[in-house]
């Protein structure tokens, strides 16, 4: 069976929370659809679709009959470019229509509201203007401000409605429509309305637009700062650079820049892909990338990655990879998924804003009939104002954008200082983790051992002995054999031929050289080995004990020397596991050394248990011993043999200096190799889920508390009514509040 296929669409006209159900119930009901996940603050929908070959073009019809524009997203520069000048005509587009709807809708306000607020104005407008030309002003200028600046909520509103899909549009576009026709009503035909009614409330309406034009001004102008993160990421990579043809050198797009190009690089010029110095040297600024901040220093054979800066130097690099192979595409791609994820309580929330539309349409009508029938003298009136406000208060924007936001700014913001979150679902288990466990080599270590000492029993000769070692360790990749190897060749040895080498994981390494059996490696790999007699087997505790690793080697079953290498704790490891502990969190290290030298590092370091003697197989194993106790588990390594481990653990972090299989394998990937960036995923992570939290309780309770208060239901016992105008307000209020909440987050500082 083929793996599903997955489509990115920008969607337009979305505008609240039960437009993301209306999109989400459109393309689930399409043939071949498995799921779909809509965006609201991103504006994106993300369709996973069975087979190869996906019908786009019928995805984009339905939602475009549906009355969402949508079109497929393909290049993602282009569409950020795209969406970034989208967003600066629609801010300019909303900020003109909302100072248009506030020049006529002042006076208004000023006829009508002054004349209520001050008596001795209210009669000098009826003496000076009159009391029917006052309100014939009002009609003008309200019909004015409906129709001019606040066309949008009718021509989105009325079609949403007429195809029984209800949406924000439409309950402006019902308020405000009530409140211009009754007061047309009482202004032009007052012998229909009964008496003690006949008030016009063409300030409402034209208050209500110019409000909610405020308060959309002010969500899209702040909703594009959250997306701002992916937009800059986007922006690292220059358009053009300089390459080597035929000894010449020709300024190119990136685009046509291919595999095994060399491309020239200046001092303060941003590196375009990445690539592997050839010629020159240089200091290499990573922080866009990593977050670290001081320079790298780059040397021929060296790195470099698309994106950075180069500070000082001239260089040139030979081109490893491009288009969506780059470090940066990889990280922009990790960036947009993030972004563009559901957590389970947005599932909830969007299957609550369903049904939360028609709810309101139908209190709004029940509001309406009671007031009619059971209000004082002047129900009429009352019925229809209260009625209104129910229409205009409960508007389901925030709950909308109460995680999508929070979660866009926090990825991005993530990104800044190198933590990447695969997925929204990372971000929030992240946030809930009791047990962090890390591998040792690496991870807390440097990763980059060294030979420390080297004891050879009674009668066997350091030099040989020691050619013997090499010539095995050199068919290994593993770092404590190439400090080996690396050792061997500064004394200048020259190394045995071996033959029947075999690599046992997690054990050593085990080869003939002539005829003898050489065997290096852990002692649990020499089991059959007689220590007993051994004179330098005594040293292998007080070594583990100094945080050394010991290595064995024996030759045809015999015990001949013992080596030790060690492996810097990473700086800063301390001070990071500290933290985590004083955030509640058990750390734990898993590690194939010994029990004695794993105990002194994690006593060196603060770390609460420890799993040592591990083999790849039984590191998963301690992480499923570890997850029994019933709390959330992360496991944080680098290495291949971590990839089982990272999979297995409920969160994987990858350190973003390891192998690609260890990356591809974790939910959360740090690009720097440094542990204060797991202090700064996890704080984020419990930072978002607050701020969610605070977005999520604002929403409801917003509207739990004034829905009551808009139909009446305080005005018995405490006389209290809720005005359209405040409503009007209220609902602006609240979305800016979310997202304004949400983009707290960019303040967030990366631990030290």
């Amino acid at each position: 069976m083929p793996a599903p296929s997955k489509v990115d669409l920008i969607v337009e006209g979305m505008t609240c929370a039960s437009c993301v159900g209306r999109v989400e119930r459109t393309l689930s009901k399409q043939p071949n659809v498995l799921t779909a996940n809509v965006n609201l603050a991103s504006g994106r929908a993300s369709v996973e679709v069975s087979g190869s070959n996906p019908d786009v073009e019928l995805l984009v019809a339905s939602l475009t009959s549906a009355g969402y524009p949508a079109r497929e997203a393909v290049d993602r520069k282009a569409e950020s470019k795209q969406r970034a000048y989208a967003q600066e005509i629609e801010i300019l587009e909303l900020k003109r229509a909302f100072l248009i709807a506030a020049a006529l809708t002042l006076p208004i306000f000023v006829l009508e509201m002054g004349a209520h607020l001050i008596p001795s104005f209210g009669a000098w407008v009826h003496s000076a203007i009159g009391h029917t030309n006052s309100w014939l002003l009002q009609f003008l200028l309200a019909t004015a401000v409906m129709f001019g600046p606040g066309r949008r909520f009718y021509t989105l509103g009325v079609p949403a409605l007429l195809r029984f899909a209800p949406d924000m549009n439409s309950l402006v576009a019902l308020g405000t429509t009530a409140a211009w026709l009754y007061s047309s009503v009482v202004l032009f035909l007052p012998s229909v309305i009964p008496a003690g009614s006949e008030n016009v409330y063409y300030e409402a309406a034209a208050v209500i637009i110019t409000l909610i034009l405020m308060g959309r001004y002010l969500e899209t102008r702040a909703r594009g700062s959250t997306g701002e993160a992916i937009a800059k990421l986007i922006s690292l990579q220059p358009e053009t650079a300089r390459i080597e043809v035929e000894g010449a050198v020709k300024e190119v797009a990136i685009d046509s820049i291919a595999r095994a190009d060399i491309v020239l690089v200046r001092p303060g010029e941003r590196i375009p892909l990445d690539g592997e110095v050839t010629e020159g040297s240089s200091y290499i600024d990573e922080s866009m990338l990593s977050g670290e901040p001081i320079p790298v220093h780059k040397k021929i054979g060296d790195s470099v990655t698309g994106g950075t800066i180069n500070t000082t130097g001239a260089f040139s690099f030979r081109v490893t990879r491009v288009g969506d192979d780059t470090v940066l595409a990889r990280i922009i791609q990790m960036v947009d998924a993030a972004q563009g994820s559901k957590l389970p309580i947005q599932s909830l929330v969007d299957k609550i804003t369903r049904w939360f539309v028609p709810a309101v349409m139908l209190t709004a009508l029940l509001t309406f009939c009671v007031w009619l029938y059971f209000g004082p003298e002047g129900s009429l009136s009352l019925a229809l104002i209260n009625a209104v406000a129910v229409l205009i208060v409960a508007c389901p924007c925030a709950m909308g954008l109460a995680t999508p936001v929070s979660i866009m700014v926090a990825t991005g913001r993530s990104a800044q200082f190198g933590v990447l979150f695969r997925n929204g679902l990372a971000l929030q288990a992240l946030s809930n983790t009791k047990i962090i466990a890390f591998d040792k080599t690496g991870t807390l270590t440097q990763g980059k051992p060294s030979l420390t000492d080297f004891f050879p029993e009674q009668g066997y000769e350091e030099e040989v002995l020691l050619a013997k070692i090499a010539a095995l360790e050199a068919k290994s990749e593993h770092p404590i054999a190439q400090t080996i190897v690396q050792y061997a060749q500064d004394k200048g040895l020259s190394l045995p031929l071996v033959s029947d080498f075999e690599a046992i994981p997690g054990y050593g390494l085990r080869a003939r050289i002539g005829d003898e059996l050489v065997e290096v490696g852990a002692d649990r790999l020499l089991k059959d080995v007689d220590f007993s007699d051994s004179k330098v087997a005594v040293e292998a505790e007080q070594l583990a004990q100094e945080g050394k690793t010991p290595i064995y080697v024996a030759i045809n079953g015999k015990l001949v020397a013992l080596l030790a290498v060690a492996d810097k704790v990473r700086e800063g490891s301390q001070r990071a596991i500290s933290a985590l502990v004083n955030a509640g969190i058990t750390t734990v290290m898993i590690t194939g050394d010994n029990q004695a030298t794993a105990q002194a590092i994690a006593t060196q370091l603060g770390i609460d248990k420890v799993f040592a003697e591990m083999l790849p197989e039984t590191k998963v194993e301690s992480l499923r011993s570890l997850r029994s106790e019933g709390e959330v588990l992360s496991f944080v390594g680098d290495g291949i043999n971590d990839a089982p481990a990272l999979a297995e653990a409920d969160i994987g972090i990858a350190m973003g200096n390891g192998t690609d299989v260890a990356i591809e394998s974790a939910d959360v990937v740090l690009m720097t190799g440094e542990l204060n960036a797991v202090v700064n995923a996890v704080m984020m992570a419990r930072a978002t889920m607050r701020n969610i939290s605070e977005n999520l309780f604002w929403a409801f309770i917003y509207n739990i508390a004034l829905i009551p208060l808009a139909t009446g239901a305080f005005y018995p016992a405490f006389g209290l009514l809720l005005s359209p105008v405040f409503a009007a307000g209220a609902m602006a209020v609240s979305s800016v509040f979310v997202i304004g909440n949400a983009l707290r987050l960019r303040r967030f500082k990366s631990a030290s």
